[in-house]
């Protein structure tokens, strides 16, 4: 095993574990909000509860979507199969609206009932426990993010961060409606908490599409990549810079000039130099270099022409 595919491994087992973290938190808060709800008929519960069935139904979407992202590449998947992490979110995405849609149906068929809040300590107490349990598996969540990247377990992640305001709004919805005597801050709530799952699932969609329709790395990514690569001596500038994201993998392609006097095994020379220095600084990454000659034209096509490295050049001089 090469050391590019020892660490994509340990990333692989790292996300890996994130998910599980994520199934066994959400069918741990599913059991307890169960209990509570059918003691407390709260509808701010109730669209907690809700919450959590779903999260364990996107927990277990967002495992098997990192699994499979996970395997390597294969005949028929010749890049991986990184975007099944994307389209597992895009999964999550579609739990997250439709529960948004029931819990504020539910909200608002109780804004004009009287029936008593039973029990709201025992919600309180529920709540005050799922925030502890988020926040353990969240911060959890973030620093395999930092290691990996994953956009399952990012989208797995906001929504358990929208999770611990959930929480909280349950907490306020049963002090105002059951201790304060504000009738209907229970429904009201219930709304709200709606709202805010249906803002969430429109932020988490937009990275997994972004990732499906291989939208480029952010500009700051690009030049510290293109930084390393005309740090080489002898490449003479950089064009038609492709770059995307498939899950915890990255992808780039670039057309390098070279001098044009090179023969075929100093030009390749230098090929194999820049691809060493990009693998050491960026060992996630996958790259294809496509070489030319100095002064050589692939197209009339500006934006394939265009060259990325003019810059670095002046501050090398």
């Amino acid at each position: 095993m090469t050391e590019t595919e020892r660490r994509r491994t340990i990333l692989n087992n790292v996300t890996a574990r994130a998910a599980m973290a994520s199934v066994a938190t959400a069918i741990f808060l599913l059991s307890l909000k169960g209990y509570a709800a059918w003691t407390t008929s709260s509808v701010a519960l109730l669209g907690s509860l809700a919450d959590s069935a779903l999260d364990v139904l996107a927990s277990l979407v967002t495992l098997y979507g990192v699994r499979l992202a996970a395997q390597p590449a294969d005949h028929d998947h010749r890049f991986g199969h990184g975007k099944a992490e994307a389209l597992a979110a895009l999964f999550q995405v579609a739990l997250i609206t439709a529960s948004a849609l029931a819990i504020g149906w539910r909200g608002v068929t109780a804004l004009g009932s009287d029936a008593p809040i039973a029990d709201p300590g025992l919600g309180i107490a529920v709540s005050v426990v799922a925030i502890v349990a988020t926040l353990a598996l969240v911060a959890y969540q973030k620093r395999i993010i930092a290691a990996t990247g994953s956009v399952a377990v990012q989208a797995d992640s906001l929504h358990y961060q929208g999770d611990i305001l959930l929480n909280l709004s349950v907490i306020a919805a049963l002090v105002l409606d059951r201790y304060l005597g504000l009738s209907g801050a229970d429904a009201l709530f219930g709304i709200a908490i709606a709202a805010w799952l249906g803002f969430g699932a429109f932020k988490a969609s937009a990275h997994a599409i972004d990732q499906l329709m291989d939208k480029e790395w952010p500009e700051d990514e690009r030049q510290r990549y293109i930084a390393v690569a005309v740090a080489v001596p002898d490449v003479r500038g950089i064009h038609d810079f492709r770059t995307r994201r498939s899950g915890t993998r990255d992808f780039a392609q670039f057309h390098m000039n070279v001098d044009r006097t090179l023969n075929i095994v100093e030009a390749h020379d230098v090929v194999e130099a820049v691809e060493m220095a990009l693998h050491r600084a960026f060992p996630k990454v996958e790259v294809l270099i496509h070489l030319d000659p100095e002064g050589h034209t692939d197209t009339d096509d500006p934006l394939v022409e265009e060259d990325v490295t003019p810059h670095w050049f002046r501050k090398r001089a």
